[in-house]
């Protein structure tokens, strides 16, 4: 195997379609026959395995899932209204998560522990959430200590990350939050402390900071795990009040405001509403700003005739355009972008998964550790006992 040198270590560099690395591939591949996607007979074949195990399963589906595969789920959501809705379910044994790897996290943690969550693809995983690793997270911690600071800073963490960040902000004081609760985490957060650690997401963080809670862009500062203290000084951080995790979301972080420009001038009187995941200079130039669930039910509500540019994931835009047909619904952007994780989970996986359940076979189980699950639980009851809005993504 060739490798090349990065860092401290060497990686491995993979032939495509010819080498795996298990050490950093969640899954890559289905034990057993996967279905092929020409198969013509998958819609019956998943029809017929979800109605053979009845009650005993409880398909989730994300917004963000292809329409195939959206068909089958018994419920639709963001990913903690998914969560709650399995938790919800506890006569269900089996919870099939269509959707990435830290939602599964989320639900398995949620549940009880006579229910497994299936994740049919354990590659769909999630390119936010991946930026912020455990131990790339306790270093900044322990640099916020060395400067001073670890003990009047809270941490939160944007519902999209993996359950050990999750668990990090329940240990240390901090909390959970959605796109749509994010300005009362921080309010809470500030009334913790003095200075808030947000993770991953730094637009989420700097448009929730900036737009609703009245800080400067010169108070929120950019930690980049990739570079020596996170590429700040003391200063930097005893001066700063949010201290921003370097992540950020591949679909919502690729608009620009270039594009609101574009479709203003395609589109006469058009609506640009974008999610808070998007960039702070496309975010001010937009009409409206919310999360999924915002976002799908101001559309739905707006008057016959009028035109919206939407800036979020491309299968959910569709299907809002499809199902809005009384109304003029474009993608923001004019280049085409699906959620590429979010996107493994395609029909053949979850027939895959539904007629291994039927021949008694458990697939892709999520099972987040007992001490982790603890503190992550922690972190999630503190969002929960928040004053105000419902959370959702």
């Amino acid at each position: 195997m060739t490798t090349i040198a990065d860092g401290p270590k060497s990686l491995p560099l993979l032939f495509l379609g010819q080498n795996t690395d298990p050490h950093s591939e969640r899954g890559v591949e289905c034990p057993g026959a996967l279905p092929p996607a020409s198969d013509p007979d998958l819609v019956e074949r998943a029809l017929k395995a979800k109605a053979a195990l009845g009650n005993q399963v409880f398909v989730l589906g994300h917004h963000y899932q292809r329409d195939e595969v959206i068909q089958f789920a018994d419920v639709t959501g963001d990913s903690f209204k998914l969560a709650r809705d399995a938790a919800n379910r506890p006569d269900a044994p089996y919870i099939v998560f269509c959707g990435v790897h830290f939602m599964a996290e989320s639900a398995d943690i949620l549940t009880n522990d006579n229910q497994t969550v299936i994740l049919p693809d354990l590659a769909a995983g999630c390119s936010m959430a991946d930026m912020a690793r455990i131990q790339q997270v306790e270093a900044a911690w322990e640099a916020l200590a060395d400067a001073g600071i670890a003990d009047t800073t809270v941490p939160i963490t944007y519902m999209n990350s993996s359950a050990d960040i999750k668990a990090f902000c329940g240990r240390n004081g901090g909390a959970v939050c959605t796109s749509s609760n994010a300005d009362v985490a921080l309010e809470w957060a500030f009334e913790q402390g003095e200075k808030v650690f947000f993770l991953p997401d730094q637009h989420l963080g700097r448009n929730t900071a900036v737009m609703k809670m009245g800080i400067s862009l010169d108070e929120c500062v950019v930690y980049d795990p990739h570079k020596p203290n996170g590429g700040l000084t003391r200063e930097q951080l005893v001066a700063a009040k949010m201290i921003l995790w370097r992540g950020h979301c591949s679909v919502h972080g690729r608009f620009t405001p270039e594009s609101v420009d574009d479709v203003r001038s395609r589109v006469p009187g058009v609506q640009v509403i974008v999610h808070p995941e998007c960039r702070n200079e496309v975010v001010t130039k937009a009409d409206l700003v919310g999360s999924t669930e915002y976002i799908i039910k101001t559309v739905e509500a707006a008057e016959p005739g009028t035109s919206w540019a939407v800036a979020t994931e491309l299968n959910l835009v569709q299907r809002l355009a499809k199902q809005n047909p009384d109304k003029n619904i474009v993608f923001l952007d004019k280049t085409v972008c699906y959620c590429a994780t979010m996107n493994r989970i395609d029909l053949p996986h979850l027939v895959w998964t539904l007629e291994n359940l039927v021949a008694g076979h458990v697939v892709n189980p999520i099972k987040v550790d007992a001490d982790t699950e603890r503190y992550a639980r922690i972190a999630l009851d503190r969002m929960l006992a928040l004053p105000g809005k419902t959370a959702r993504d």
